[in-house]
């Protein structure tokens, strides 16, 4: 019987630590949104929270997106996930035609890195390299990309340009050890 409860407690722990992960990126996330963070503070975001938060929410937000993950460098990110091109565009409300149905259809893992730059309320999201099904795309290849698929299902993202920050953040700074966010003093 107790092979079969440390078993069971096994199996269940490392969800309860993911949801306890989640739940302190979601408090965070709360924290700097509706103004309540000390100004001049420093929050950061373990990569624990960056990926239980990643995993429960962006499933929700996106349709075709399977198991996102986060790997976190010096001013670089790189998010990995299965994803469905189709299904994220027919999520969007987005009509495909015919011929690119086909070719974008059906599950593949995506890879997507950027570098990001921030300081003074404004930050630069550069996209340095997308990997589909193992093909790697950088250069003018993902300028087209970015600038004929990603940008008309996002079409308010800002990549390769300046952004303000808002809810009053100084910077933002990816670390191996997590995103560390600085509030405005």
């Amino acid at each position: 019987m107790r092979p079969l409860l440390l078993l069971a407690l096994a199996a269940v722990l490392p969800l309860r630590a993911a949801d306890a992960a989640f739940a302190r990126a979601e408090d965070k996330l709360d924290r700097i949104e509706s103004g309540h963070a000390r100004p001049g503070s420093v929050i950061v975001f373990t990569p624990a929270e960056m990926n239980a938060w990643a995993r429960g929410r962006v499933p929700q937000m996106y349709q075709g997106i399977r198991d996102p993950n986060v790997q976190l460098g010096v001013g670089t990110a790189t998010g990995s996930a299965f994803v469905d091109l189709l299904k994220m565009r027919q999520g969007e409300g987005l009509a495909t035609n015919p011929f690119i149905a086909k070719l974008i259809e059906g599950e593949r893992p995506l890879k997507v890195s950027i570098q990001l730059d921030s300081s003074h309320g404004h930050a630069t999201a550069r996209l340095t390299r997308l990997e589909i099904s193992g093909i790697a795309v950088t250069g003018a290849p993902l300028d087209f990309l970015v600038n004929e698929f990603f940008l008309h299902l996002f079409p308010d993202a800002k990549v390769n340009q300046p952004f303000e920050l808002h809810d009053n953040i100084e910077s933002i700074e990816l670390r191996p050890d997590g995103v560390r966010v600085t509030m405005r003093k």
